[in-house]
This record gives C-alpha cells, sequence and structure tokens, in this order.
C-alpha cells in the first residue's frame, strides 16, 4: 500500500481559471494518484486523479451513490441534494433510468437532430439579421439546448426565462444565496408538478405524459420520483449543453490553426466534439462523491468501508498514460476513451443528445460565420463564478 498524507488539502486546489484545469491535478497523477481532500462542506474525502481509477469509482458496485443519503457528504456548496435518481444505485437506479432511456437513444436523438438543425438554422438568421457584435450565449447557446428539451419534455418555451433562474439553484456554490437555493428549487418543483397535472388532464406526445402514464397507469415511479426526475431531466437538459457550445466556441476561436482545419471538413466536427469534450475541464471541482461499501484498494491506496471518494473527470480526461500530449487540443486524436460524459450506471442519460447538439451548434457556425471571432480581447471575457460549472458568462462574438 501507498502511504498517503493524512492531511486533507483544500480543493478545489485554487480558484477556476476560465478553462485552464489546475496544474496541480498532474502532480497527483504522478505522485499521489488517489489523496486526501476537503471542500468547502462537508467531510474529509479521498480524490482519485487517474483515468483508471476514476472508471473503478463510477463503475464498481462497491462505491454507491446511495449510502450518501444521511451523510455529511462532501461538496462545494452548504446545502446538500440527497434525492431522486443521482442518489441512487441499481436495482433502484436501473428502474428510473429505465423509463426516460428509450428518449435519449441514438436511433431517437438521430430522428431529432433534424427539428434541431432546423432551430439552430433559425437563431443564425436571425444573429445574421442583427449583425454583430452579439452574445452568443443569449443568442444561441441557450435557446438551441431549451427548445429541444422544452420540445422533448413538454415544456412551454415561452416559461423559458423562469425555470433558466431557477436552475441556477442546482448548480450555484456561491452565486445564490442558501435561502435563494431553497426558494428558488421550490419554485422550480411547484411549476413542476403544475405541468404534471396539466398533462394529466390533457396528456400529449411527449415525454412528461409518458412519465406520468408511467406513474398513473403502471406504478414503475412514485410521485416524487416523477417530480424529481422531470425537474431534473429540464435541468440537466439544457444546462450543460449551453454552457459547453460557448465553452467549445471559445476554445475554438483561440485555437485558430485548430479551427481553420475543422471549418475545412464538416465530417471532422463529430470527433472534434469528443476532442472538445475531453478537453475542457466542465466542473469547477470533483462533484457527486461515492462511499466505499467494504474496504476497496484504488490506486495503491486503502479506502475503508464507509470513506467518501470523489473522482475527477477533468483529471482522468489530461492521463497522460491515456492520452498522448494529454494537454493539448488535437482535433486530429485518433483514439479518444474520455470519460467527460461520466462512466458507469450514472454515464449521462443524455450525452447522445448532447453530443448531436453540440455537433449541430458547431456545424451550424462554422458553416454560416466564416470569420466568426471574438468581439473582445480574450482576457475581457467574462466568465461565471460561484457555481459547480465552469463557462463564460457571456460571449460577445462578431464576423
Amino acid at each position: 500500500m501507498t502511504t498517503v498524507d493524512p492531511t486533507p488539502r483544500t480543493y478545489p486546489f485554487s480558484a477556476p481559471d476560465r478553462l485552464r484545469l489546475d496544474p496541480f491535478y498532474a502532480e497527483l497523477r504522478k505522485q499521489e494518484p488517489v489523496s486526501r481532500v476537503q471542500l468547502p462542506y462537508g467531510e474529509a474525502a479521498w480524490l482519485a486523479t487517474r483515468h483508471s481509477d476514476v472508471r473503478t469509482v463510477f463503475a464498481d458496485p462497491r462505491f454507491s451513490r446511495a449510502a450518501t443519503v444521511g451523510k455529511d457528504e462532501p461538496r462545494a456548496r452548504p446545502n446538500p441534494q440527497q434525492t431522486g435518481i443521482l442518489t441512487m444505485d441499481p436495482p433502484e437506479h436501473t428502474r428510473l433510468r429505465k423509463l426516460v432511456a428509450k428518449a435519449f437513444t441514438a436511433r431517437r436523438v438521430e430522428q431529432l437532430r433534424p427539428r434541431a438543425q432546423r432551430i439552430a438554422d433559425d437563431l443564425s438568421r436571425a444573429m445574421r439579421r442583427s449583425g454583430p457584435p452579439l452574445d452568443l450565449v443569449e443568442e444561441f447557446a441557450l435557446p438551441l439546448p431549451i427548445t429541444v428539451i422544452c420540445e422533448l419534455l413538454g415544456v412551454p418555451y415561452e416559461d423559458r426565462t423562469d425555470f433558466r433562474v431557477w436552475s441556477d439553484a442546482f448548480l450555484s456554490t456561491s452565486k445564490l444565496s442558501e435561502q435563494q437555493v431553497n426558494d428558488y428549487i421550490g419554485q422550480m418543483r411547484a411549476y413542476m408538478a403544475g405541468l404534471v397535472e396539466q398533462r394529466r388532464e390533457r396528456p400529449a406526445d411527449d415525454l412528461l405524459s409518458a412519465l406520468i402514464q408511467a406513474r398513473d397507469e403502471q406504478d414503475k415511479l412514485s410521485e416524487t420520483e416523477l417530480l424529481d426526475l422531470s425537474v431534473g431531466l429540464l435541468v440537466a437538459g439544457h444546462e450543460t449543453t449551453a454552457t459547453q457550445i460557448p465553452n467549445f466556441v471559445y476554445v475554438l476561436l483561440t485555437h485558430p490553426e485548430e479551427l481553420e482545419w475543422l471549418r475545412a471538413d464538416p465530417d471532422r466536427i463529430p470527433a472534434a466534439v469528443e476532442e472538445l469534450m475531453r478537453f475542457v475541464p466542465l466542473g469547477v471541482n470533483a462533484a457527486f462523491p461515492r462511499y466505499a461499501l467494504e474496504d476497496v484498494e484504488l490506486g495503491g491506496v486503502l479506502i475503508r468501508a464507509g470513506e467518501p471518494v470523489l473522482a475527477s473527470l477533468a483529471s482522468a480526461n489530461r492521463d497522460e498514460s491515456v492520452f498522448e500530449e494529454a494537454d493539448r487540443l488535437d482535433l486530429r486524436r485518433d483514439s479518444n476513451s474520455h470519460i467527460g460524459f461520466g462512466h458507469g450506471p450514472h454515464h449521462c442519460l443524455g450525452a447522445q443528445l448532447a453530443r448531436m447538439e453540440l455537433q449541430v451548434a458547431l456545424g451550424t457556425l462554422l458553416r454560416d460565420f466564416e470569420n466568426l471571432r471574438l468581439a473582445v480581447e480574450e482576457p475581457d471575457v467574462s466568465w461565471k463564478t460561484g457555481m459547480l460549472v465552469r463557462g463564460p458568462r457571456d460571449l460577445p462574438v462578431t464576423w
């Protein structure tokens, strides 16, 4: 077994700096791949930084998400969220995941691609009519995934201003006060409960109606689970993709040689999306700890039963033993076993949808804006603060 310093390091190791991954992760991967850390709230935890160890934490049933319930789990914000599908293990997790998984299969998502493309085309035309400069976040990155998830789930698009505000409650670390977080979550749940009742009276051809049918006619989930699932799908279905679109554009605009190589052949976009998923460290820190159900050796360290473990996706995706020149953006990368969408039972349910939307977004922007560039100096780009994810608050562009 490896000897580890028992004194936990303060984590995150530094304040988020644009899309720069703290170089200390690289030191840990080499010297101390499983180490002790202390987040702002909750008990101390182990942190896994290597690709293989991160995959183990996410996939090995000896590490449990359900065991976080009732624990003072390591977290970046004061209010723990210990309900819903993200705090379940199989078979309960599998039961709920199956209810919505068929809406997010590769085949079903490809059927949605033409509609996503029409939405992107409409947004692009509106951008060109308005003329530069404009905010890519507000005018393109947000409305594309919001429209798609609203139509898929059955949520009125005209209510987007409200649920966009409420969604921050699920990702805030310090942007919102604890009272605001609780208020916004309560408002989001009340809103979704009202939609559920509307669909009960007037079912439609959407995912929310299908979930209600599974609840009322097939007794496959409880009312609380129905509400948790619906809220989670609405938030997760737009928030991360709406953040990754400007993240990806920012990276490409600041890597002009890679951008020109991509622009030369649109067929390269799917592979480029995979490399951008690997390269961009979306999370400010590792989140969603697992608790060891028994003593487990991980990376040469003994994790005792009952101890929490965090696994860093961002660090795993920069593991030099897996990715050649891991800190370099390389859209030509042939082998890309990134885990940007997670791994194991909790692998992102909407991964195929996100991939499609990101491909459509980049393809549309590269096709319609040949001279797309930042409308401000790169250091003047404004970034989100006090959130679990990193990305531009707004992204002024011109062409």
